[in-house]
């Protein structure tokens, strides 16, 4: 075997797969979810999060509100980490902010729709009622199994932003204006994907360029791989121009507000617009469609920006512009870190095996599927597509559904990013109990398929719930006499 070839395939893999990401998802998704993370923490009053999220909130108010809020925003799991991380940070209580970490990215609406409609409703509904139970299980795991570190970690917020005043009118609206930008941006829906008008630009050699692209980023579309078009190029190299003036303009703005501050926004401001934008090369041009997309993006740009101008305080912009490049400068590194490793890892791990390793519903197929999940992530809606390729390459559904879970919630990078936010052990315990719980979803889900009645299915699934509740009563029973004994 030539070993130098393969590691360069395997070095064009990791680097197509990243720069297909960086052109395809993070402008839309990722930079509104920084945006949104950022005004959460500086605009936020820590008690109107602890009132819902918080670890003393009654769980039956705390884990349905975490799950519904994860259930409306239709986001991959790289979108959701700042979100996790701006209401973690600001006062949630780990469990529910974990459950809303899982839910958001698993159950989705969109995903749970084109799920049903491509490969069976069955399976829509599996996926969305074990994800529930599952979600919301995981998060009050975590927050037993952590409920020391989870007090301190309130205290921790009680300093950080005592005293700080109830929101104001302005900001909500500012919130709920950055929400519709990424709403506008993802969902996919016929108001916002019909184009409205069309623009042809004579460009020479545009076409050449978008097959240039395509050679240096070949891909295959049947394994959810994306190239990279010329807007896509156009879009990364916007994306390292808001990076180097956001450096110079944010880096020190609790000193000074300076000319790159807001070049930097101005430049989110300009890139958004045209990754909204469709576009499409030809011969000797290029042919720009104003989607309803487009549109929604333009509002709300306006209204952000007329709002940062009008309405905000030169302190509450100050503080949301902070945050907002604090979360950038912790999560997106390891993002493009744990993307590379996934387009590299990728190229090794082969979709034929699937038929063999995971074409019956036993324990080993199950935890097959939910490693694709890790190791295979796609974005959101993507990993439908993939799924009905595994099916048709031999994957039995129990499995099907195990990789459905898993891929959302245990993506290389997400698990990377986790880990930097609430410290290595609690994210590899999350790992471990989600793995669990999609190995069981699919075990589960399996076994009805293979027509194990439904009551028999429910005992199966009783008689777990009951094992792991007794554990989880040594569990705090044992952390009790240790705080009693520590006293």
């Amino acid at each position: 075997m030539n070993v130098g070839p393969f590691l360069l395939d395997l070095l064009r893999s990791g680097l197509g797969n990243l720069a297909a990401y960086l052109a395809a998802h993070v402008l839309l998704c990722l930079l509104p979810a920084f945006l949104i993370a950022g005004a959460m923490t500086a605009l936020i009053p820590k008690e109107t999060v602890t009132r819902f999220l918080g670890r003393n909130t009654p769980k039956i108010i705390s884990y349905p509100a975490s799950a519904a809020a994860g259930f409306l925003l239709a986001v991959c799991s790289c979108t959701v980490i700042p979100l996790f991380a701006g209401i973690y940070k600001k006062g949630a209580g780990l469990g529910p902010a974990i459950t809303f970490l899982f839910v958001a990215p698993a159950i989705n609406i969109l995903a749970l729709v084109y799920t049903g409609g491509v490969i069976g409703v069955d399976l829509a509904v599996a996926r969305l009622l074990l994800s529930l139970l599952f979600g919301i299980g995981i998060g009050l795991i975590m927050a037993l199994i952590f409920r020391r570190e989870d007090a301190e970690h309130d205290k921790a917020t009680d300093a950080l932003f005592a005293g700080q005043a109830g929101m104001r009118q302005a900001a909500v609206i500012f919130l709920i204006a950055l929400v519709v930008l990424l709403v506008a941006g993802t969902f996919q829906i016929d108001l916002l994907k019909h184009t409205y008008a069309q623009l042809d630009i004579p460009v020479r050699g545009m076409d050449s360029f978008q097959g240039f692209l395509y050679q240096l980023v070949p891909f295959d579309p049947a394994r959810g791989e994306e190239g990279v078009t010329a807007q896509g190029a156009i879009l990364i190299a916007l994306l390292a121009l808001i990076g180097l003036t956001a450096w110079k303009g944010l880096e020190n703005i609790h000193e000074r507000f300076t000319t790159w501050t807001w070049l930097s926004v101005g430049l989110v401001g300009l890139t958004l617009l045209i990754a909204a934008l469709g576009m499409t090369t030809y011969a000797g041009g290029l042919t720009l469609s104003f989607t309803g997309k487009f549109f929604g993006v333009l509002l709300s740009i306006v209204v952000l920006g007329w709002m940062l101008k009008t309405r905000l305080s030169e302190g509450e912009i100050r503080d949301w512009l902070w945050e907002s490049w604090r979360f950038v400068k912790q999560i997106f590194p390891l993002l493009v870190v744990g993307v590379f490793a996934v387009g590299v890892i990728r190229m090794l791990i082969r979709p034929e095996w699937i038929e063999v390793v995971a074409g019956q519903n036993t324990l080993l197929g199950n935890f097959v599927g939910v490693v694709f999940g890790v190791f295979m992530y796609f974005p959101t809606l993507v990993e439908v597509p993939i799924a009905q390729m595994f099916l048709s390459l031999g994957m039995h559904r129990g499995p099907l559904l195990a990789y459905l879970i898993s891929d959302p919630a245990l993506s290389l990078q997400s698990i990377l990013i986790t880990a930097a936010i609430i410290g290595r052990l609690k994210a590899w315990v999350y790992v471990g109990w989600t793995a669990l719980f999609s190995t069981l979803a699919g075990l589960i889900y399996g076994a009805w398929v293979d027509g194990t009645g439904l009551g028999l299915v429910g005992l199966y699934l009783g008689l777990f719930v009951a094992v792991l509740v007794a554990m989880l009563w040594l569990v705090n029973r044992r952390s009790t006499q240790e705080m009693v004994v520590s006293r």
